[in-house]
Protein backbone atom coordinates (compact mmCIF):
# COMPACT_ATOMS: atom_id res chain seq x y z
CA UNK A 1 0.00 0.00 0.00
CA UNK A 2 1.15 3.17 -1.01
CA UNK A 3 0.91 6.90 1.28
CA UNK A 4 1.69 9.16 -1.19
CA UNK A 5 -0.77 11.75 -1.89
CA UNK A 6 -0.32 11.99 -5.67
CA UNK A 7 -2.68 14.77 -6.15
CA UNK A 8 -1.06 16.58 -3.14
CA UNK A 9 2.40 16.54 -4.99
CA UNK A 10 1.10 17.43 -8.24
CA UNK A 11 -0.11 20.04 -7.01
CA UNK A 12 3.31 21.08 -5.42
CA UNK A 13 4.78 24.49 -6.81
CA UNK A 14 8.62 25.40 -6.65
CA UNK A 15 6.86 27.92 -4.25
CA UNK A 16 4.24 26.28 -2.11
CA UNK A 17 4.62 22.47 -1.10
CA UNK A 18 1.59 20.38 -0.41
CA UNK A 19 1.34 17.82 2.22
CA UNK A 20 2.86 14.51 0.14
CA UNK A 21 1.37 11.57 2.72
CA UNK A 22 -1.86 10.36 3.43
CA UNK A 23 -2.87 10.65 7.17
CA UNK A 24 -1.40 7.51 8.95
CA UNK A 25 -4.44 6.94 11.34
CA UNK A 26 -4.88 3.79 13.14
CA UNK A 27 -8.58 3.16 14.70
CA UNK A 28 -7.14 1.66 17.47
CA UNK A 29 -4.55 4.18 17.80
CA UNK A 30 -3.96 5.99 21.80
CA UNK A 31 -0.96 8.54 20.41
CA UNK A 32 -1.05 10.59 17.34
CA UNK A 33 2.35 11.64 16.14
CA UNK A 34 1.97 15.54 15.00
CA UNK A 35 5.24 16.56 13.05
CA UNK A 36 6.22 20.08 11.48
CA UNK A 37 6.18 19.04 7.56
CA UNK A 38 8.21 16.34 5.92
CA UNK A 39 11.78 17.40 4.86
CA UNK A 40 12.41 17.45 1.18
CA UNK A 41 11.94 14.59 -1.02
CA UNK A 42 15.81 14.23 -1.48
CA UNK A 43 16.04 13.33 2.16
CA UNK A 44 14.06 10.47 1.94
CA UNK A 45 14.73 6.86 2.70
CA UNK A 46 10.88 5.62 2.57
CA UNK A 47 7.55 6.93 1.65
CA UNK A 48 6.38 6.98 5.32
CA UNK A 49 6.73 9.46 8.33
CA UNK A 50 10.18 10.35 9.86
CA UNK A 51 11.47 9.52 6.35
CA UNK A 52 15.51 10.90 6.72
CA UNK A 53 17.60 7.99 7.47
CA UNK A 54 19.90 10.43 9.69
CA UNK A 55 16.66 11.19 12.07
CA UNK A 56 16.67 8.94 14.65
CA UNK A 57 12.70 8.21 15.42
CA UNK A 58 12.81 4.72 14.04
CA UNK A 59 15.46 3.84 16.02
CA UNK A 60 13.74 5.02 19.16
CA UNK A 61 10.66 3.18 18.69
CA UNK A 62 12.92 0.51 17.84
CA UNK A 63 14.52 0.48 20.94
CA UNK A 64 12.18 0.79 23.04
CA UNK A 65 9.48 -1.58 21.84
CA UNK A 66 12.07 -4.24 20.72
CA UNK A 67 15.22 -3.31 22.74
CA UNK A 68 17.18 -2.36 19.14
CA UNK A 69 17.95 0.30 18.01
CA UNK A 70 18.53 -1.29 14.61
CA UNK A 71 15.20 -3.50 14.53
CA UNK A 72 13.68 -1.02 11.96
CA UNK A 73 16.67 0.16 10.17
CA UNK A 74 18.24 -1.75 6.48
CA UNK A 75 21.83 -0.59 7.42
CA UNK A 76 22.90 -2.05 4.00
CA UNK A 77 20.68 0.29 2.04
CA UNK A 78 20.50 2.53 4.08
CA UNK A 79 16.66 2.68 4.30
CA UNK A 80 14.13 2.14 7.31
CA UNK A 81 11.83 -0.95 6.86
CA UNK A 82 8.56 0.73 6.40
CA UNK A 83 6.50 -2.43 6.01
CA UNK A 84 7.42 -3.60 9.59
CA UNK A 85 7.06 0.36 10.58
CA UNK A 86 3.40 0.43 9.55
CA UNK A 87 2.72 -3.32 10.42
CA UNK A 88 3.71 -2.22 14.14
CA UNK A 89 2.25 1.02 13.89
CA UNK A 90 -0.67 -0.33 13.20
CA UNK A 91 -0.35 -2.59 16.11
CA UNK A 92 0.20 -0.79 18.49
CA UNK A 93 -1.72 2.01 17.87
CA UNK A 94 0.39 4.89 17.13
CA UNK A 95 -1.33 7.37 14.14
CA UNK A 96 0.67 10.18 12.53
CA UNK A 97 0.29 13.25 10.07
CA UNK A 98 1.94 16.59 10.62
CA UNK A 99 0.69 20.31 11.93
CA UNK A 100 0.88 21.67 7.76
CA UNK A 101 -1.20 20.95 4.91
CA UNK A 102 0.78 23.43 2.92
CA UNK A 103 3.89 24.93 3.67
CA UNK A 104 6.20 27.56 1.86
CA UNK A 105 10.19 26.74 2.63
CA UNK A 106 12.54 29.99 3.33
CA UNK A 107 15.90 27.99 2.65
CA UNK A 108 16.91 24.84 1.02
CA UNK A 109 17.01 23.32 4.14
CA UNK A 110 15.21 20.83 6.64
CA UNK A 111 14.94 23.25 9.69
CA UNK A 112 11.49 23.84 11.39
CA UNK A 113 12.76 27.72 11.39
CA UNK A 114 12.48 28.41 7.93
CA UNK A 115 9.12 26.76 7.00
CA UNK A 116 6.32 29.10 6.41
CA UNK A 117 2.57 27.67 7.32
CA UNK A 118 0.12 28.32 4.17
CA UNK A 119 -2.55 25.84 5.79
CA UNK A 120 -2.59 24.75 9.10
CA UNK A 121 -4.04 20.81 9.08
CA UNK A 122 -7.63 20.46 10.46
CA UNK A 123 -6.77 18.79 13.48
CA UNK A 124 -10.39 18.12 14.73
CA UNK A 125 -11.05 16.43 11.70
CA UNK A 126 -8.49 14.09 12.40
CA UNK A 127 -9.18 13.24 16.34
CA UNK A 128 -12.54 12.42 14.78
CA UNK A 129 -11.02 9.01 12.90
CA UNK A 130 -9.15 8.23 16.43
CA UNK A 131 -12.23 7.93 19.04
CA UNK A 132 -9.34 6.09 21.25
CA UNK A 133 -7.05 8.87 21.14
CA UNK A 134 -5.11 10.01 24.57
CA UNK A 135 -2.49 12.17 22.81
CA UNK A 136 -1.35 14.51 20.70
CA UNK A 137 2.53 14.35 21.09
CA UNK A 138 5.20 16.60 19.51
CA UNK A 139 8.79 16.57 18.86
CA UNK A 140 9.49 20.10 17.68
CA UNK A 141 8.80 23.53 18.89
CA UNK A 142 6.86 25.13 15.80
CA UNK A 143 4.53 21.75 15.54
CA UNK A 144 3.75 21.89 19.49
CA UNK A 145 3.42 25.99 19.00
CA UNK A 146 1.25 25.58 15.51
CA UNK A 147 -1.33 23.00 17.43
CA UNK A 148 -1.58 25.52 20.56
CA UNK A 149 -2.54 27.96 18.30
CA UNK A 150 -5.20 26.07 16.22
CA UNK A 151 -6.38 24.00 19.19
CA UNK A 152 -6.56 27.14 21.61
CA UNK A 153 -4.44 26.22 24.33
CA UNK A 154 -3.01 28.91 26.09
CA UNK A 155 0.39 27.86 27.22
CA UNK A 156 3.07 25.42 24.86
CA UNK A 157 3.97 22.72 27.35
CA UNK A 158 7.92 22.37 28.20
CA UNK A 159 9.97 19.28 27.03
CA UNK A 160 8.72 16.24 28.46
CA UNK A 161 5.44 17.84 30.33
CA UNK A 162 1.99 17.57 28.66
CA UNK A 163 -0.77 20.51 28.98
CA UNK A 164 -4.80 18.91 28.37
CA UNK A 165 -6.39 19.84 25.54
CA UNK A 166 -9.42 22.40 25.56
CA UNK A 167 -12.77 20.85 25.20
CA UNK A 168 -11.51 17.78 23.75
CA UNK A 169 -12.51 14.03 25.25
CA UNK A 170 -12.15 10.60 23.27
CA UNK A 171 -14.65 7.63 23.55
CA UNK A 172 -13.74 7.05 27.27
CA UNK A 173 -14.35 10.16 28.35
CA UNK A 174 -10.55 11.11 28.61
CA UNK A 175 -9.32 14.40 28.14
CA UNK A 176 -6.58 14.55 25.72
CA UNK A 177 -3.41 15.93 26.52
CA UNK A 178 -0.52 17.50 24.67
CA UNK A 179 2.91 15.87 25.05
CA UNK A 180 5.41 18.15 23.78
CA UNK A 181 8.86 15.25 23.14
CA UNK A 182 12.75 16.11 22.54
CA UNK A 183 13.01 16.34 18.79
CA UNK A 184 14.38 12.84 17.36
CA UNK A 185 16.78 14.77 14.95
CA UNK A 186 20.07 14.45 15.42
CA UNK A 187 20.60 18.28 15.29
CA UNK A 188 18.67 18.45 18.62
CA UNK A 189 21.20 18.33 21.48
CA UNK A 190 20.46 15.66 23.80
CA UNK A 191 22.13 11.98 23.82
CA UNK A 192 19.83 9.12 22.36
CA UNK A 193 19.59 7.22 25.47
CA UNK A 194 17.82 10.33 27.01
CA UNK A 195 15.64 10.47 23.70
CA UNK A 196 14.70 7.41 24.59
CA UNK A 197 13.94 7.61 28.01
CA UNK A 198 11.92 11.05 27.54
CA UNK A 199 9.47 8.80 24.69
CA UNK A 200 9.38 5.67 26.56
CA UNK A 201 7.83 7.46 29.45
CA UNK A 202 5.18 9.33 27.16
CA UNK A 203 4.43 5.41 25.26
CA UNK A 204 4.24 3.91 29.11
CA UNK A 205 1.90 6.54 30.04
CA UNK A 206 -0.48 6.69 27.21
CA UNK A 207 -0.54 3.66 24.84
Amino acid sequence: MTYLNTENIARSTSEVEYHPLIPFLPGNAKVLFLGSFPPQRKRWCMDFYYPNFINDHWRIEGQIFFGDRLHFVDGQARRFKVDEIVAFCREAGIAFFDTSTAIRRLKDNASDKFLEVVEPTDIPALLRELPHCRAIATTGEKATGTICTSLGIPEMPKVNTSVPIPGTYNKDGKQLVLYRLPSSSRAYPLAFDKKVAAYRKMFELML
